[in-house]
């Protein structure tokens, strides 16, 4: 499986995450494009704080510590689990969201 980032085939595994992370601004845009999501102030706020996760952690928090982060960090106050789901309908922000942010597969439950 693959993504178009700016042109650019881009490797993805069974689960639709890219092999390889690209911190672009054109991945954001184009793998929204290819979810079908229309993103707003809040989606990059969010996207924002998993790409800073990633790059502090070498990987994203669960969904738990997302949402914590989220709210301790001033960035979505109001964040919760439905939010995340609103925003990202297909797996939430831990699932949906790391893939917008053009990051790798998270390591899921326990993998931490």
């Amino acid at each position: 499986m693959s993504l178009v980032i700016n042109g650019v085939e881009k490797e993805t595994d069974a689960d639709g995450f890219l092999v390889e992370a690209d911190l672009s601004e054109e991945a954001i845009n184009d793998i929204a494009a290819a979810q079908g999501l229309t993103l707003t102030d809040e989606h990059r706020a969010v996207i924002n704080y998993l790409r800073e996760k990633y790059k502090e952690d070498g990987h994203t928090p669960s969904l738990r510590n997302l949402i914590k982060g989220l709210q301790d960090d001033g960035v979505l106050a109001d964040a919760s689990s439905n939010k995340l789901f609103d925003l990202f309908p297909d797996g939430g922000a831990a699932k949906q969201g790391v893939k917008v942010a053009g990051l790798t597969k998270p390591f899921g439950k326990g993998g931490y």
